[in-house]
């Protein structure tokens, strides 16, 4: 008992020490936040320069003084948070000067001599419609670098905008709204390599507003994703949800008529004793355990830690905490909430693994704590590689890399472990109404269309269908410059793709059984999880028709992170769709006699 309870202090110390550091950055803003955006009559307000990178491509992001802007003396780095890090975030000083209250006409930044090697990268940044990001007083700004422009004889020009102009609204010591403005006037032509000077401006205004400090993040909720598309969007969704709805319920309820006629014809079959036929004639094979267990059990288990992770994210999302450019807050709540849940998965799989009788339980926990993470570290290493050859900032710096393994070394893998150990040390029988026979009975030839592959394509497009709709403006977000608010519908589209999975895996083992197939364990998974590759499939469509992505990095960046997010789906959904198959399958055979 002194060693659990040393072990239990071991673990908590642990826990503390990892996420410590990833939530500290987080924490402190949220505590100081309201205190540290007051401002006297002519303080300065704090300015910071983000990044710079193609607008089409999101990932593909470098420091803004990549390009050769005024970059002041004494350049200094603002400290972030991992989330931010992971963000790919490296907000540093500039040499705008703005005080509270105080406008200022045209402001000269700083002045030089464009070279032609200068004008080059100016010109490549304009071609591939370069954007900054900057933060005034923790909110976000946007501008172009410059524009293309077709003069009188049809030939482009490259215009670079010199001279940038703040919009600043504030209400009593605070700022509540920011908007920035390049002048195409102040635009100087950079298509030739001959030197040109060139002088940097900008200018101020200040205006009043009602609106409160807590209120000033309304504005990006409100004007986030096609505020005049909004109701077109609810529609779109409740017209979907509800087709789907209406599929289930009519596939539910001619399950239920043909599960009642199988009931009264084995009830009378019982009575007059013939051969038995259908799903009753496997009721000694039906419970066998799958091939490869360890792995089957491996896969439920992180399935399941993944569903609980989900959940998670979205009861933080629907009490607002992913409220808009709260930088790299969801990627800090995923960081921690799966080193967090990483127990689950280890009881889940060693508990299942323990009822199918297995014994190598090393090889289980390695397995199960590295059946997602370990696809998703080859990723990150090709893409992080990429990332590190075009110097962007989405590369993550070794020290963020130190972090995140000491957050798996000393919480995910212990926290997996000691799961294992409850699940290994939890004595509950696997419940089978029916007794397993000695030796399986031989599956019938099945044709084309009963066998993995063509259920699995039916399986997935059900449930495809429910969340397709969204899943633009999903994309659009992640991939793009939009920002997703409305959780609320993400979350009821997520309940109806759970209920769904679970209703067409339910079917489609009934009719698996019915043909004296008894193989359902890995295909409940398979069929419920083929909606991630009906997503990943979607992944072309959306970035060969519906974006302008280019280049190997941000290809790289799309098509890896995708894999694993589908990855991540087929796990979780796999895991719903064995779980509601189990059920079913317990239910029908307790139903019947069997011996």
């Amino acid at each position: 008992m002194v060693q659990l309870g040393g072990m239990r202090r071991c673990l908590a110390a642990w826990i503390l020490l990892a996420l410590a550091t990833a939530a500290s950055g987080s924490l402190h803003r949220s505590i100081l936040s309201a205190r540290d955006h007051t401002y006297g009559e002519n303080d300065k307000v704090p300015l910071y320069a983000n990044k710079v990178g193609p607008f089409h491509n999101p990932s593909e992001t470098y420091q803004y003084f990549d390009l050769p802007f005024c970059e002041p003396s004494n350049l200094k780095h603002k400290s972030e948070d991992l989330g931010e890090v992971l963000e790919g975030d490296r907000m540093v000083t500039t040499r705008y000067n703005i005080t509270f209250k105080t406008d200022k006409e045209t402001e000269e930044l700083c002045s030089f001599k464009l070279e032609p090697e200068t004008k080059r990268k100016f010109r490549s940044a304009i071609e591939q419609d370069y954007y900054f990001q900057m933060f005034f007083d923790d909110l976000p700004l946007w501008g172009f670098v410059g524009k293309l422009q077709t003069d009188e004889k049809k030939e482009e020009r490259y215009m670079l905008f010199t001279h940038v102009h703040f919009e600043i609204a504030f209400n009593d010591n605070r700022v509540i709204e920011v908007t920035v403005s390049t002048d195409p006037d102040h635009a100087v032509d950079i298509t030739d390599d001959e030197p040109t000077d060139v002088k940097f401006t900008y200018s101020v205004k200040w205006k009043k507003t009602p609106i409160t400090f807590d209120r000033r993040m309304e504005k990006y909720q409100k004007y986030s994703f096609l505020p005049q598309h909004l109701e077109i969007h609810w529609f779109s969704i409740i017209n979907s949800c509800v087709t789907v709805l209406l599929l289930t319920g009519f596939l539910a309820t001619i399950l239920m008529r043909v599960l009642k006629n199988d009931f009264i014809k084995y009830t009378k079959e019982d009575e007059e004793d013939p051969e038995e036929t259908g799903w009753k004639y496997i009721h000694g094979d039906v419970f066998r355990f799958p091939n490869h267990p360890n792995m089957f059990a491996a896969v439920i288990g992180s399935g399941t830690q993944l569903l609980v992770l989900a959940l998670c994210i979205f009861g933080l999302a629907l009490v607002g905490v992913f409220y808009p450019y709260n930088r790299g807050a969801l990627n800090t709540a995923c960081l921690v909430i799966y080193a967090l849940t990483a127990g689950i998965s280890g009881y889940v799989s060693a508990h299942l693994y323990r009822q199918m009788g297995g014994e190598a339980w090393v090889r289980n926990l390695l397995l199960t704590a590295s059946l997602f993470c370990g696809p998703l570290f080859l990723v990150f290493c090709f893409n992080n590689t990429v990332a590190i050859s075009y110097r962007s900032t989405a590369a993550l710096p070794f020290g963020t890399i130190v972090i995140i393994f000491i957050i798996w070394a000393l919480v995910t893998f212990p926290l997996t472990v000691l799961g294992g150990i409850a699940g290994k040390n939890n004595k509950n029988e696997f419940y089978a109404p029916c007794r397993t026979k000695k030796f399986p009975r031989e599956i019938p030839a099945l044709p084309w269309y009963r066998k993995t592959i063509p259920q699995m394509c039916m399986a997935g497009f059900l449930p495809f269908s429910a969340i397709y709709i969204e899943l633009y403006y999903i994309f659009a977000s992640v991939w793009g410059h939009k920002i997703y608010t409305i959780y609320s519908i993400l979350f009821i589209v997520f309940i109806i793709l759970i209920i769904v999975t679970a209703f067409i895996t339910i079917a489609l083992t009934y009719f698996q059984l019915a043909i004296e197939d008894h193989e359902w364990w890995w295909r409940s998974v398979f069929c419920g999880g083929s909606t991630g590759l009906f997503v990943y499939g979607y992944c072309y469509y959306y970035y060969f028709a519906r974006s302008d992505m280019t280049g190997l990095m941000q290809t790289s960046f799309f098509f890896g992170y995708m894999a694993c997010v589908c990855y991540g789906f087929f796990l979780m959904l796999g895991s719903v769709g064995y779980r509601a198959s189990l059920l079913f399958v317990r239910h029908i055979y307790r139903a019947i006699k069997c011996e």
